[in-house]
């Protein structure tokens, strides 16, 4: 019984850094991205995955919760991350871009 228990808690921990993964992969993702890619909106993904977080610090893979958190990370992972990486830029949120850059570089004031 012992090396089930060990196991059950790799596992859970395995999902726990599934499901945090995700959610840190979303959280660095422009929130323009998730419109542009077509997909639904960041606070919506930002909210599903930490859900998922929480719900399996909270009950482990002994619950039916911890599964339907997988599957929410699981779709995110295959479906949305993808497209969000196929975007200009990887959907990332830039660093050191002014606010007068538009999508195809600096603006320089109609000269």
């Amino acid at each position: 019984m012992q090396g089930f228990a060990g196991f059950m808690w790799l596992l859970s921990m395995g999902l726990l850094a599934f499901s945090a993964f995700a959610l840190i992969d979303a959280a660095i993702r422009r929130d323009d991205a998730y419109r542009a890619a077509d997909k639904k909106t960041k606070p919506f993904w930002l909210i599903i995955l930490g859900i998922a977080v929480v719900v399996n610090v909270l009950f482990g893979v002994m619950s039916f919760l911890p599964i339907i958190g997988l599957i929410a990370t699981i779709v995110y992972m295959v479906d949305v991350r993808p497209a969000l990486r196929g975007l200009p830029g990887g959907g990332r949120s830039r660093k050191g871009g002014s606010s007068s850059d538009g999508p195809y570089g600096p603006y320089n004031g109609g000269r």
